[in-house]
């Protein structure tokens, strides 16, 4: 591998000039010392200007030929760190208007698609039908990912790789928009065994994709549509290795994502390699490119960002479309966000608890970053989460007093367990959604929800629920826990906040001081600030209104809040015992597959198997 020199590599002092892309017309210099003949020579370039507040100048890409040029006769004290050639080959590809040619759509579809539907379907066309659609949750990619690939059917057939929950979704969406394909021709595939040979659509989940590949790939697919493609983000799992395999063989590629980077850019490289493995030459490349990649003493670090405003512009003139609900739908009814500040009563627990739980924290706090701060971050998690509990239920009683329709999201069993119990104990109608709810109950669930004014509430696990339903019924969403993926977050408070909404939509954010809530609330900022770089998100997690929880006993009624969940708290020294710690770090691996960033590299296949079929929340069952 070729490495950039540094100037510690050559003899003397030699400054170096690094170049960015800022635009699709601009590039800038970075320099890292001075010297009179460089700005000699960069003020001789006509479309030159500088910024005296970052002091970097800028020129025209135009002239990124005569800017090497004049730079030419000081190499001896330059080293120019040039555009990589894939951004120059993007930049001289023209970005062509397309015009569709509506005959080869049916026509029930092409009649059903939004203005901004049609740029999609125009953009997937202008990229020859590779591309990834990443509109924000709730504009209706899956119409656009079928309009592309019923726009060059001359290439089927047509393979879905999806989530076993959004199966009936696709099902769905095809026998109403796509009668033109008979219903014989749609098949899902549910065994590896299954036979196939007759099916002009054919639905499988992720992992089924991986399980059934070399039928998958005898059976020829021209075009493949991916569902959810963030769950490839790792290039070493076998569901990867499958869809990659798929991809080079078919003709069109469409990629489905409402969050494509859950957290960092090194999320976004197998996705894009799907579309075109040659692009970027190497991870290594793009990695040290877009994450500050380099190399120390455990191998190649690709977990930064470097060069994002580049990213952005590369990843929308090569490969994806990005519309926000705010970009296209001007009706859509408001988003507010607030942070209520939950009264946790840590007083009302005893000396020792509270002392444990401050040598817990403290721990994690001076913990170095790693697979063992992780641990300590879940371990933390999942017993702070239940201090939460009475505070929790105490806040929804209040929220049934104003009898609307609302929608709770959770992650531990203990929690979506106790608030299921509050609102059986008050007779209140709702529904109930986690790992264990299967897709026919699922979708009842839902109906009943969106249809019968009786069911108030809905609980739902935010790894089971965050994306593939739509409640707009609800014009409340509270978050008893969070998710340490900001995109997740998002992901979820679009179930309600999304096209058929005649309501402003209030996001509650339920928070304890003193808990994991303070950690996790600080990664989601950071991880934010960095989706908001690459251009991948609007959302803040920063100036969110916050309101102290209400004091009112009289919401509960007789009812025992302060009981509920309170026999599921244990002492927590156990955990640091050498024969718990042994036993907990062998469970690393499955508590990180529900959803901790890309530790899933690291996860069985059974695991991986789990999450790719929607079953996350069987992982909340696991007694840390």
């Amino acid at each position: 591998m070729n490495k950039t020199p540094s100037k510690q590599q050559f003899y003397g002092q030699q400054l170096i000039a690094k170049c960015v892309l800022t635009s699709s017309e601009r590039f800038c210099v970075e320099l890292d010392g001075f010297l009179q003949g460089v700005i000699d020579s960069f003020k001789t370039i006509g479309s030159r200007i500088y910024d005296p507040k970052t002091r970097t100048w800028s020129f025209n890409i135009k002239d990124y030929n005569l800017f090497l040029t004049k730079l030419g006769p000081l190499q001896s004290k330059v080293v120019i760190q040039k555009l990589p050639s894939f951004i120059l080959t993007c930049l001289n590809t023209p970005q062509n208007e397309v015009e569709i040619d509506y005959d080869k759509l049916d026509p029930v579809l092409s009649s059903s698609l939004l203005p901004f539907q049609v740029e999609g379907l125009k953009f997937g066309i202008a990229k020859n039908g590779r591309c990834l659609i990443a509109d924000d949750m709730g504009l209706g990619k899956t119409f656009q990912a079928l309009a592309i690939a019923n726009y060059y059917m001359n290439d089927w057939p047509l393979l879905i790789a999806t989530t076993a929950s959004m199966k009936t979704v696709w099902e769905e969406t095809i026998r109403k928009y796509l009668p033109s394909v008979s219903v014989m021709q749609v098949q899902y595939m549910v065994s590896g065994k299954d036979y196939i040979g007759d099916s002009k659509i054919l639905i499988v989940s992720h992992d089924m994709m991986k399980r059934a590949l070399d039928r998958l790939l005898e059976k020829g697919f021209g075009v493949v549509i991916i569902d959810e493609s963030h769950v490839l983000k790792c290039f070493k799992t076998q569901n990867f290795k499958a869809a990659s395999l798929l991809a080079k063989k078919a003709k069109r590629i469409i990629l489905l994502s409402g969050t494509p980077a859950l957290s960092k850019p090194s999320e976004l490289f197998t996705q894009l390699s799907l579309i075109d493995d040659k692009f970027f030459k190497s991870f290594y490349t793009y990695s040290e490119r877009y994450c500050d990649g380099k190399q120390t003493n455990f191998g190649w670090d690709a977990s930064g960002k470097s060069n994002l405003q580049e990213l952005e512009i590369i990843l929308s003139r090569k490969f994806m479309i990005r519309r926000t609900k705010e970009d296209v739908i001007k009706a859509l009814p408001n988003k507010e966000q607030e942070i209520i500040k939950l009264d946790t009563k840590l007083n009302e627990f005893s000396e020792n608890d509270k002392k444990v739980l401050n040598a817990l924290a403290n721990k994690y706090n001076t913990q170095k970053n790693g697979a063992e701060k992780h641990a300590l971050l879940l371990t933390y998690f999942a017993e702070t989460a239940k201090l939460k509990i009475p505070s929790v239920c105490s806040h929804i009683l209040q929220v049934l007093e104003k009898k609307i329709k609302f929608i709770v999201f959770a992650h531990h069993q203990t929690m979506i367990n106790a608030i299921d119990e509050v609102l059986k104990k008050k007779n209140v109608k709702h529904i109930r959604i986690d790992g264990n709810t299967g897709t026919d109950q699922r979708k009842f669930f839902i109906s009943k929800f969106q249809t019968d004014d009786n069911y108030m509430c809905a609980v739902l696990s935010i790894t089971s629920c965050n994306a593939g339903i739509t409640l707009t019924a609800a014009s409340l969403v509270l978050f008893a826990e969070l998710h340490w993926n900001p995109s997740i977050l998002s992901q979820a408070e679009s179930r309600a906040h999304r096209i058929g909404q005649q309501n402003t939509v209030t996001v509650q954010y339920l928070l304890a001081p003193g808990t994991a809530d303070d950690s996790i609330w600080t990664l989601l900022q950071e991880k934010q600030d960095t989706l908001k770089e690459i251009g991948l998100s609007k959302d803040s997690f920063d100036n969110m209104s916050l309101k102290q929880q209400c004091s009112n006993d009289n919401v509960t009624d007789g009812l025992n809040i302060s009981s509920i969940g309170e026999s599921s708290f244990r002492d927590i020294t156990s955990y640091f015992t050498p024969e718990k710690k042994r036993k907990h770090s062998q469970t690393d691996d499955d508590v990180f597959n529900d959803g901790f960033d890309d530790i899933l590299c690291k996860v069985v296949e059974k695991e991986e198997e789990m999450f790719n079929d929607g079953m996350d929340d069987i992982l909340c069952k696991i007694d840390f």
